[in-house]
């Protein structure tokens, strides 16, 4: 581990404790390889899953892994009518497990997401039974405000970029508050604690993943 990693390594029981406080299992790992390996273990063969939208999921090698295991993958691209998209939400809100990350954490436990659709939102605060979040160390923040300006300066320009939309920000790097159609900044949601204890886990490792 290089230096950076083990200060991330050093700060991680307090944000273990931090996030527990607001009713989230959490668990660290030093690398994907690790991480993914544990995931899987907590997933029962035949489980259902689903996702939002998440390259932190893809880049650790999760994806590939469920995929390949016994699950029933609900993947919303197979949906291509507005009836089909209706029909796929009805199961993914059933679903057993709901794979996302977050667009940035506090050291203190908050989550700070913005989306588009509010469709990964949605699953986040409530529907699926059990909702893993896969976060690289990338993602902490100090403050909330501190998460608000990651989004709107790393994350939002370098998802609307991959999406090929066409918004301010693919060209001006950072978030003009905008209102056009393609925009990924239609919903904010902040959360404070879960009222269901434990029914959210968050797999934190000590690499980069993601915007």
């Amino acid at each position: 581990m290089n230096n950076v990693q083990k200060a991330f390594s050093a700060a991680i029981p307090g944000i273990i404790m931090n996030l527990k406080k607001r009713n989230m299992d959490a668990f660290f790992y030093e690398d994907c390889e690790s991480m993914v390996k544990d995931i899987l273990s907590k997933i029962p063969a035949g489980s259902s899953i689903t996702w939002g939208g998440t390259e932190s999921v893809k880049e650790c090698g999760l994806m590939d892994a469920i995929k390949n295991g016994s699950y029933e993958l609900l993947d919303r691209t197979t949906a291509k009518t507005p009836e089909e998209n209706r029909v796929f939400y009805s199961k993914a809100v059933m679903a057993d497990v709901f794979l996302m990350s977050s667009n940035a954490i506090t050291y203190d436990g908050e989550l700070i997401n913005i989306d588009g659709n509010g469709n990964r939102l949605a699953c986040m605060m409530q529907g699926p039974k059990e909702v893993f979040i896969i976060v690289g160390m990338n993602k902490f923040v100090s403050t909330v405000e501190d998460g608000i300006h990651r989004i709107e300066t790393i994350a939002a320009p370098a998802n609307v970029q991959r999406l090929e939309r066409e918004t301010p920000c693919h060209t001006l790097g950072k978030c003009a508050h905008c209102f056009s159609d393609g925009s990924v900044c239609s919903h904010t949601v902040i959360t404070r604690r879960f009222s269901q204890k434990n029914r959210v886990k968050v797999f934190i490792v000590a690499e980069n993943l993601g915007y």
